[in-house]
């Protein structure tokens, strides 16, 4: 079949093209079946409010995740919503869809779902054991990335190269005025929108930061990155970004379903996620977000330096961490943060 005769299929029938592919992937009929009555469900949803799957807004999916929860449990309203978004981020992927209306939702459905979910509670020297089974130097980067900043998904995806100072690691680049002053950190900016160009480059994910962020990077994610600058493919694109990809999309930045992909791959060998399984039970990019919080605040006893580090605490509080930055928030993140990786 010709790319343009494939193009047509995906676009005649959306689900049933994403449906072929994930078989081609190796996913079983069980989890094929899954998908299919979901995306269905939702096609139908939208065909009686006279749209279709490429037309669909965030405000639409959104309407149509509100209705699920007076029909089905929390847990299955995540599962639903999972489904969606991978869908609309594997359409996006082949070019089908311009755009992912999940992108912009996902990570606050997972959020409220349920207000304090019953997640796995996970020590820290069992997520010690899980890093040491992560070698890729993408992969371990990304993960190591995640578990000990709790930036969002998207938020790494957004990195671009100039927003890391690693004194003595070679970049190539410039880091941000920002970060002088600061070294061995990250800043991580509040601006990058999807479907916005930003430093140069059309973003496929947003930050949803209030302000601008500078993370502290301690000893062993900066020896992690080192190790993944040092075999970091040429980009494809001249913003330069931090993580790209060194498969199929080799140099290409990486997107929130790749990470999701990485994460997903290397839980399901730990027995930490399970297909169909909810927020509550499955590890996530965003669980190491909730990991990074109940660790983090559990050590320092500061829910203000943990806001900050998050990037969602009001202007006045983080003008406040702002001004403390070298000494209260550098020192209580040093003295506080976990041991993960081991060199």
């Amino acid at each position: 079949m010709s790319s343009e005769s494939r193009r047509d299929a995906a676009a005649g029938d959306p689900v049933g093209y994403f449906l072929e592919d994930i078989t081609f992937q190796g996913k079983s009929q069980r989890t094929k079946d899954a998908y299919e009555r979901v995306l269905r469900e939702f096609e139908s949803y939208l065909e009686g409010r006279g749209l279709g799957l490429a037309e669909a807004n965030h405000r639409d999916c959104m309407a149509w995740i509100h209705r699920l929860r007076g029909e089905v449990g929390e847990a299955t309203v995540a599962t639903y919503a999972s489904y969606l978004h991978r869908f609309y981020a594997y359409m996006t992927e082949v070019g089908t869809f311009e755009d992912n209306p999940m992108g912009l939702v996902m990570e606050e459905i997972d959020e409220s779902i349920a207000t304090d979910p019953q997640r796995r509670d996970l020590s820290v020297p069992a997520m010690r054991s899980f890093v040491a089974s992560v070698t890729h130097p993408l992969d371990r980067a990304v993960v190591l990335t995640l578990l000990k900043t709790g930036m969002r998904t998207g938020e790494l995806c957004n990195l671009d190269l100039r927003d890391l100072y690693l004194p003595g690691a070679e970049t190539g680049v410039d880091h941000r005025p920002q970060l002088d002053g600061k070294p061995d950190s990250i800043h991580v900016p509040a601006e990058p929108a999807q479907g916005e160009t930003y430093n140069g480059q059309r973003r496929t994910a947003s930050n949803k930061r209030k302000r601008a962020t500078v993370i502290p990077v301690d000893d062993e994610l900066r020896a992690t990155l080192a190790a993944w600058l040092a075999v970091r493919p040429d980009p494809r694109s001249d913003a330069r970004p931090l993580f790209c990809s060194t498969g199929d999309e080799w140099g290409k930045r990486l997107t929130p379903h790749m990470v999701h992909h990485v994460v997903e791959t290397h839980a399901r060998e730990q027995g930490w996620y399970r297909e169909g399984g909810g927020a509550e039970e499955n590890v996530t990019p965003h669980y190491f977000r909730h990991f990074f919080t109940t660790h983090l605040r559990d050590r320092t006893g500061d829910r203000g330096v943990v806001k900050f580090l998050r990037g969602d605490v009001a202007t006045d509080v983080i003008d406040t961490y702002t001004h403390d930055w070298g000494d209260r928030v550098r020192e209580m993140y040093e003295a506080s943060i976990y041991r993960l990786a081991r060199y």
